[in-house]
């Protein structure tokens, strides 16, 4: 499976413009955070809290949120985030790069920008749910998974008032699905590997 230093010079070699930042509630950032595993980097996961009037209630996502007026670009976003819903500290020195910046087809919510960081070991006995009324869980994937055949699913979500299958990976109880599953897409493209949900 691929290491760090493989992820890093991908992501250099990969070309997509970032967005022109805005510290401003129509934008959010997200953060992919690898950490080295038992036998390969294992990728961190939160199942978000169900709360009402929250279009990804309950579902699998990226740590990460909406730009505040206090942060500086859209790195910080991610990185203030992170700390906040699962206590994990990140900054440049952990950032290997960017993935393509996603338009969202939302009202109050225009750009999602994503990075992926890498926090060596130990990450997966720190991190924890810091704010329970955004997340219900913390969890790690080993890299490999997200690759596995064996691990493509289909999920039904009620879409205008009838049920619509989506691809999704299967983990658990859990199931990466929707914006993530898009984000993660995108990596698998940059690192030239098919990921387990594709057709």
């Amino acid at each position: 499976m691929l290491t760090v230093e493989q992820i890093r010079a991908k992501l250099a070699d990969s070309s997509h413009a970032p967005a022109v930042f805005e510290a401003n509630y129509r934008q959010a950032a997200v953060a992919m955070i690898l950490a080295e595993g038992d036998k390969e980097l294992d990728v961190c996961f939160i199942r978000r809290a169900e709360r009402a009037g929250d279009p990804w209630s309950g579902q699998v996502a990226f740590p990460g949120g909406r730009a505040d007026p206090i942060d500086q670009t859209a790195s910080a976003v991610a990185e203030r985030e992170t700390l906040e819903e699962i206590g994990l500290p990140l900054n440049s020195i952990h950032l290997i790069g960017a993935l393509p910046v996603r338009q969202i087809e939302r009202e109050h919510l225009k750009i999602l920008s994503p990075f992926v960081y890498y926090v060596g070991e130990g990450a997966q006995s720190t991190a924890r749910v810091c704010e329970h009324h955004e997340v219900a869980s913390v969890f790690w994937v080993p890299l490999s998974h997200l690759f596995d055949r064996s691990a493509a699913t289909e999920l039904e979500y009620p879409m205008g008032g009838s049920a619509t299958s989506f691809p999704g990976i299967r983990y658990g109880d859990h199931v990466i699905w929707g914006l993530t599953l898009r984000i993660l897409e995108s990596f698998a493209e940059i690192v030239q590997l098919d990921l387990a949900a594709r057709n």
